[in-house]
């Protein structure tokens, strides 16, 4: 069996007195799509910064691509694509010169980047506004811009931080179409949301309160454990018990039962909570 694509152990982060992150432990698989969910200030974003070597963390440790997040972090983010909660493209270029420029950035050559450019303006359906500024562009396709442009250099991991907030139901389904794909060509997905709908479509969701990992799973198996009928419900459930939960945390996913398929996009309404 692989190494797993994300180690982490006991990892915290404590900013003076306050603790953002608290001895959270998990482990991603290769391929895997992996939803780390939680309310605005659970310490999801805190937890990235660490793992794509951004934040030095306190205590604990990680492993991302194979290589210690502490001490090895130039060699974590040549193998990882980013994706940040405020937008990363440069407004002022046109898709086609954002691409060229990140592409020379991650060290493709020119075939790669003007093969690349070519194919990404098609797949997205911009190859019409490919020289506009990208400050004109509607925000959800910035979006998928963006996150198209995090895959450019072919990352084993990439990590998207609320990738869809602020964006119109259909685009959010369209932007898991694009994660979805990329996890089908062996990228591995990282993902946090304050939608709760969305951790339907991942393989497994972790939901933080707190600063620590209440519950992990997949969501099948959440909301069984749990006797509810949504995610939403399991995270509201760990939010009234913060002072005296028991969190219910599997380390690794269980074997798919028979006929079991990760939920799509287009199979269920992109709403928020």
């Amino acid at each position: 069996m692989s190494e797993p694509a994300i180690q982490v152990s006991e990892l915290s982060r404590r900013f003076g007195d306050f603790t953002a992150v608290d001895r959270v432990s998990f482990e991603v698989n290769e391929g895997e799509v992996f939803g780390f969910l939680g309310a605005n200030g659970a310490g999801k974003t805190t937890a990235i910064r660490m793992l794509i070597g951004l934040l030095q963390p306190t205590s604990g440790t990680a492993r991302v691509a194979g290589y210690d997040v502490a001490t090895q972090a130039e060699q974590v983010k040549r193998r990882i694509g980013y994706m940040s909660q405020r937008f990363s493209l440069y407004e002022d270029l046109t898709p086609r010169e954002n691409i060229r420029l990140y592409g020379g950035i991650y060290g493709l050559t020119r075939e790669q980047i003007r093969t690349r450019t070519a194919q990404m303006l098609d797949r997205l359906g911009l190859s019409r506004v490919a020289d506009a500024a990208v400050r004109s562009l509607p925000l959800g396709w910035r979006q998928k811009l963006a996150f198209s442009v995090a895959l450019v250099h072919q990352p084993r991991i990439v990590f998207l931080d609320e990738p869809t907030s602020g964006v119109d139901p259909i685009t959010r389904r369209q932007f898991w179409e694009l994660i979805y794909d990329a996890a089908a060509n062996g990228t591995t997905v990282l993902v946090t949301t304050h939608y709760m709908d969305e951790a339907e479509y991942c393989d497994r969701i972790s939901i933080m309160v707190a600063g620590r990992i209440a519950a992990m799973g997949a969501p099948a198996d959440l909301k069984r454990d749990y006797r509810v009928s949504s995610i939403d419900e399991v995270e509201q459930h760990n939010l009234t018990r913060r002072g005296r939960r028991r969190p219910m945390v599997r380390m690794k996913p269980r074997a798919p039962a028979s006929g079991a398929r990760r939920l799509r996009p287009s199979d269920t309404p992109a709403t928020s909570r």
